[in-house]
């Protein structure tokens, strides 16, 4: 496990020692759940924006699925013939 130092502004303190009380738990484990929360949160977004630009890549390839497609792939949920999603 590493270790690492951090200076808290005052007004973060105060309230991070309140809450430490209420939950009957440790700064040191407050602080670790909040940045643990905090980089899962950074990974999702950096993933989206990877979606974001695969989707952006298709427009300009061309690359579209027709409204009719995924109708009819939606319409297919729950039936024993389902269609696999349309892909171009």
């Amino acid at each position: 496990m590493g270790v690492s130092s951090i200076r808290l502004n005052a007004d973060i303190e105060a309230p991070l020692e309140k809450l430490a009380r209420k939950m009957d738990r440790s700064k040191n484990y407050i602080i670790n759940q909040a940045i643990k929360e905090y980089v899962a949160r950074q990974a999702m977004e950096e993933a989206r924006w990877r979606d974001t630009e695969d989707a952006l890549h298709s427009l300009q390839a061309v690359k579209l699925v027709t409204e009719n497609e995924v109708n009819a792939w939606l319409e297919s949920w729950g039936q024993e013939s389902e269609k696999k999603p349309p892909v171009k």
